[in-house]
Order: C-alpha cells, then structure tokens, then sequence
C-alpha cells in the first residue's frame, strides 16, 4: 500500500511541480474515479453473496419436508403422496397410518408403531426404521434402498417387489413376511449375512420345464409344445 502511494506521489510532484492546477485537478478525478470502482465492486460483490445464499436457502428449501404435508398427517394420519422427507417421526403410535406413493426419504421411524400401516409405493431410501413394530405392515413396491431395519418386528409385513438394496436387516424378526419378487443387493439379513453383489430378486416360485412334444404342421413349419408347471416351497413335488 506505501509503495503504490509513494509511486503515486513520485508520478504527480514533478507533473505539479510542471502545470501547477491542473495536475492537481487531474489527480482529484483519478482517486474519484477509483472511489466510485471500489464501491461499484464492493456492492457487486455483496449482491454475488446475497444471490448465492438465497439459491442456497431455495435448495435446503426444496429437500425438507412440507410442513402442510407434515401437519395434515399428524391430524388424520391419512398423506399418500405426502412429502416427509427428513421428518421426525420416532417413538410414535402411527398404527394403520396410509403414507402410499408418500416421499419418506431419510425419515426416523425409530421405535414407532406402524402395525398395519400402508406404504405402499413409498420411497424410502435412507430411512431409518429400527426397533420399529411393523407388524402386517405394507412396504409392497416400497423403495427401500440403504434403509435401516435393524430388531425390527416384521411378522406377516409384506415387502412385495419392495427394493432393498443396500438395506439393513440386521436382527429384524421374520415371520411369515413376504417377499415375493422383492429386489436384494448388498443386503444385510437378519443373521448379519450380507447378500451378493450381483442382484437378484427373491421369488417363492419358479418354471420348470416338463416334457416337450414335437409337431410338425403341414408344410415346412416345425417347433415343439413345453408345458410348465411352479413348484413352491410348500410344494416341491412335480405333479403328473
């Protein structure tokens, strides 16, 4: 800062010294001019500030919960479609509660009740739902991708064609829960056993082929009739 004042003191005295006023004119429009490009800058900079933390405020915005959403389905815990994201949803009774098709990603369901509830459709990825009761709850279609179940109660739940990858069951209480078509990757079941990497779905049954009888139809058309038949846990004997 010396430096640039004693240049600048070194560049006008011998001007001054030369043409007397109007150097002196001269400099005064100088530092005004280079005034009025400070606060032009100053001023930029400080709307740049205020433009980018209200696009800030507007994301934060748009990934948190709707309050209406939120207020409408603690009154009649009835909100399909509803965005709760994020919500705060721990250690409540929420028995038979409807939340189809509603957005409950990063919800904390942690040691709710939610016996009977439907979700059906449901996103939610990175929920957290453990030592949650969800007895004959429906998560059919659900996403629950990188969910949190750990010691959750999940007697007669039906998790239908329910994504569950990256999903922790860990202690989770399995009896007779559903899992017909459901997705599995990278999912810790509830003996800690974690699932392959390569994805598969978990069907109850599968085709198998039977015999084939060849045919032949006039002309050159050739093929064969296979029938199938699913066997099932319960029945695992081919019928004739």
């Amino acid at each position: 800062m010396y430096t640039l004042l004693s240049l600048y003191y070194l560049f006008t005295l011998p001007l001054f010294l030369l043409f007397g006023k109007k150097v002196v004119y001269v400099s005064m429009a100088i530092r005004t001019v280079g005034k009025i490009v400070k606060n032009m800058q100053q001023k930029l900079f400080g709307f740049a500030t205020l433009v980018v933390l209200a696009c800030l405020g507007l994301t934060q915005q748009a990934r948190a919960l709707n309050q209406q959403d939120l207020e409408q389905f603690k009154a009649t815990g009835n909100c399909p479609r509803c965005d709760l994201s994020g919500a705060d949803l721990s250690q409540a009774n929420l028995t038979r509660v409807i939340l189809r098709d509603a957005n409950l990603k990063g919800a904390n369901f942690s040691g709710s009740n939610l016996t009977g509830a439907d979700l059906t459709g449901a996103n939610l990825e990175g929920s957290v739902l453990n030592n949650t009761n969800l007895t004959a709850a429906s998560f059919t279609g659900a996403l629950l991708k990188s969910a949190s179940l750990e010691n959750a109660n999940l007697s007669f739940t039906s998790m239908m064609s329910a994504n569950l990858e990256g999903a922790n069951l860990r202690g989770a209480r399995l009896q007779m829960t559903n899992f017909r078509g459901a997705f599995f990757r990278l999912t810790t079941m509830p003996g800690s056993t974690v699932t392959a990497d390569k994805p598969y779905g978990w069907s109850l049954q599968r085709a198998q082929k039977r015999d084939c009888e060849r045919f032949k139809i006039e002309g050159s058309a050739r093929g064969t009739v296979c029938s199938t038949e699913q066997l099932t846990q319960e029945n695992p004997q081919r019928r004739e």
